[in-house]
């Protein structure tokens, strides 16, 4: 069937007239039949005949009640070919109630539009935007920014939403000061290792703070349930992605052929390869990536000394890890003086020792968490 036009003349002369008079209750029954004839037909309209529904739909609700525009919002909200400048001006009302049909399905809203919105209003309006079927890297980044802690975690808990790199170091900032969140981004699957161990850590240290703060002559076993239940996540399988999983048989694949060698783990810490250095420190040191992984996100960078030292690294190899480790983090970069000094005077004999101490204490924790 085709339209010559999306409105009869008869409707028309309603339509005239209900403007005229100003009359709200005849604007209403018009806005309805208005919609109905959109809603019926909308996949046959041309654009120039959607162009005519969106000033038809803007004269009529110029002067309406907010719960006839929260009508109005529901019904076009899941119409693929709604009127764009009646879209855009529904999901910018302040009014909760009749921006979040639109914001949460509307494919009329492009990211532009999305991002503005998040910018500037509400966080009611940034909770609709959180359920969107997808969501770019770009808009994340605005929600987790300005989000509160209900927006951030409905937005983590999107499958269908994508994180930059910024999106995934703000998401772990704000893990730090709530525990919620902290839950929300370990749980997701496709969370960036560097970015789930980064989490593991900084969460743990926060608890910590917090429960031992609370009770101070727990803080002993405190401390200790939270290094129990980190050993927990980072042995778990699920927390290893095929990503990482790749990385880690790739460079053990370099280990066999004899061509893995301390250049490469420089060239994966300049280039803030994480899985890879990680993989290249455990191969050249023989010990497990859990080992190397678990000092990785220490507070101090002792235990990378010691490993650097076992693998007789030298020190701007060892540098060029600590900076991974600082970049990651997203800490200023230092000169590391005192540490260097440190690396110098280090024993291979005496690293191998507080090396094999500390793959006791770990195999003794893994068999009581186990």
């Amino acid at each position: 069937m085709v339209f010559k036009s999306p409105l009869s003349a008869n409707l028309l002369d309603d339509l005239q007239t209900a403007l005229a008079h100003g009359n709200v209750a005849r604007r209403v029954d018009m806005l309805r039949q208005v919609t109905d004839l959109f809603i019926d037909h909308a996949a046959e309209y041309s654009a120039a005949q959607i162009a005519v529904f969106d000033d038809v739909f803007e004269c009529l609700i110029e002067h309406l009640e907010s719960h006839t525009k929260i009508l109005l919002a529901q019904r076009l909200g899941l119409a693929s070919s709604a009127p764009p400048r009646v879209v855009r001006s529904l999901a910018f009302d302040d009014l909760v109630e009749v921006a979040a049909p639109l914001l949460s399905q509307s494919s009329q809203l492009d990211e532009n539009a999305l991002i503005e919105n998040a910018r500037t209003k509400s966080q009611g309006h940034l909770m609709a935007i959180s359920t969107r079927k997808t969501l770019s890297g770009a808009v994340t980044e605005i929600l987790v920014e300005r989000g509160n802690d209900a927006v951030v975690m409905s937005t983590v808990n999107n499958q269908g939403a994508s994180f930059s790199e910024l999106g995934y170091n703000r998401l772990v900032q704000r893990a730090e000061t709530s525990d919620g969140i902290a839950s929300c981004v370990a749980l997701r699957p496709s969370i960036p290792r560097h970015h789930l161990l980064k989490l593991i850590s900084r969460a743990s240290a926060s608890v910590r703070a917090r429960m031992a703060a609370a009770n101070p002559k727990l803080a002993g076993e405190i401390s200790a349930a939270i290094q129990k239940a980190t050993r927990q996540t980072r042995s778990a399988s699920a927390t290893l992605s095929e990503e990482a999983a790749i990385s880690h048989e790739l460079v053990r694949l370099l280990y066999k052929d004899g061509r893995l060698d301390e250049n490469e783990v420089l060239k994966f810490a300049i280039n803030d390869k994480f899985d890879e250095a990680n993989a290249a420190i455990a191969c050249l040191a023989h010990v497990p990536v859990s080992v190397v992984e678990a000092m990785m996100i220490e507070a101090s960078n002792e235990g990378i000394l010691i490993l650097s030292k076992v693998a007789n690294f030298s020190w701007p190899t060892v540098k060029a890890i600590i900076d991974l480790r600082q970049r990651l983090a997203n800490q200023p970069l230092s000169e590391n003086i005192a540490e260097r000094d440190t690396y110098e005077r280090l024993r291979p004999s005496t690293a191998q020792q507080v090396l094999r101490f500390h793959r006791m204490q770990q195999a003794t924790a893994d068999t009581s968490v186990a």
